[in-house]
């Protein structure tokens, strides 16, 4: 072989073996890949703080007093920013995910347990549970806008896919309220399963689903009439509701009866049950494969579910006692990330193109982490 024939050999070898190094080394996502990528992650703790986890790094950068009894906390649609209640404080709070350092404190007259976002991301609402109010709260000030008066505690505040109402559950009451929101003036109300906890829309935003933890029932309402259309019954007491991309089965968990039950958004009927696992409390549905990931309380493992054929995949074991869960934002291979709250960590699985799982790593995030957010800047 003459020295020309060689050295077209030995470039060949190279190019193929720094590609193969490449797409490695992306599995893993390294920094120097990436210049100036901040992928992050955001876990409430029992402690009062805001655990900042670099998904690049996989390590906990920062933790972040934003005080007492932190709650549900949410990633800004626009701005580089991390909101959360603090229903113990009475307020919102609002992270700088830019330098991680608390930006603003947001009286809203007690116990705020929920927050959601305008469509543009340029108001926040939420509801005042111990002041019977629902709230507006200018992005751009941080400060309380509007107020309106609710039903008897209301613990949730969803804005319709539609931008146009604010939903809200009035949990002493048994009611759902529907605000305009662009006055946060109710429109109607109506009753519904005792104790209520949870709401999700249709994204035509023609009905809405409430369910209530306490209880083995499931309330269809109707949001353009304002009427209630049907309760259902469920097989166990609901932990959460996951919704199918294009509206037309709901997912509804119950750690109690081992599994889910599919509902049928159009005739409002309870289809299938598949038992899951022993204790199926949390779900993200990853949309454009068609899988459900399941928490189990009980067995410490993520259970991946084919929607499509009802099928179960091989379990994924994570921390104890895995809750909430959710989607890396960046690009594929997509990261599935999972807050143990019996062991205090934040599980980080990788989704492969041919929907394969595996555990990458666990990363220590404070005691008893509660609620999940992820920003990507």
């Amino acid at each position: 072989m003459n020295r020309v024939s060689k050295f077209r050999v030995a470039f060949l070898l190279f190019v193929l073996s720094l590609s193969g190094m490449i797409v490695l080394l992306r599995e893993h996502r390294p920094s120097f890949l990436r210049p100036g990528l901040h992928s992050m992650a955001y876990v409430t703790t029992a402690a009062g703080n805001v655990s900042v986890v670099d998904l690049v790094k996989n390590s906990t950068i920062a933790r972040v007093p934003v005080g007492p009894d932190a709650w549900e906390l949410r990633a800004h649609p626009t701005q580089n920013e991390i909101w959360g209640v603090s229903p113990a404080g009475g307020y919102v709070w609002v992270l700088n995910a830019a330098n991680n350092q608390l930006a603003a404190k947001i009286e809203t007259g007690g116990a705020p347990y929920s927050l959601d976002f305008s469509a543009k991301g340029d108001f926040a609402y939420t509801a005042s549970s111990s002041a019977n109010s629902l709230l507006a709260i200018d992005c751009a000030s941080k400060r309380v806008v509007a107020r309106a008066p609710t039903g008897a505690q209301p613990v949730l505040a969803r804005v319709t896919p539609d931008g146009k109402s604010i939903l809200v559950v009035n949990h002493r009451d048994s009611s759902l309220g529907i605000h305009d929101a662009q006055t946060l003036l109710q429109r109607a109300t109506v009753s519904v399963v005792a104790n209520p906890d949870d709401v999700l829309a249709l994204p035509d935003s023609s009905v809405a689903f409430v369910i209530s933890h306490s209880e083995k029932k499931l309330s269809v309402v109707d949001l353009k009439r304002g009427v209630l259309l049907t309760n259902l019954d469920l097989a166990g007491k609901p932990s959460q509701m996951i919704l199918k991309p294009d509206g037309g089965e709901l997912y509804v968990l119950s750690p109690e009866s081992h599994g889910l039950q599919v509902v049928n958004t159009w005739t409002h009927e309870v289809g299938d049950y598949v038992v899951t696992g022993s204790a199926p409390t949390r779900g993200a549905l990853l949309g454009d494969s068609g899988t459900l990931y399941i928490s189990d309380a009980a067995a410490g493992v993520i259970a991946p579910l084919d929607i499509s054929t009802r099928r179960l995949s091989r379990p994924v074991p994570v921390g104890q006692s895995p809750g909430a869960l959710t989607f890396d934002p960046g690009e594929k291979p997509r990261l599935l990330l999972v807050i143990s709250e019996g062991s205090g960590e934040l599980s980080v699985v990788r989704i492969s193109a041919d929907r394969s799982t595996a555990l990458l790593t666990m990363i220590p995030i404070g005691d008893r982490p509660r609620e999940l957010a992820v920003k990507l800047f």
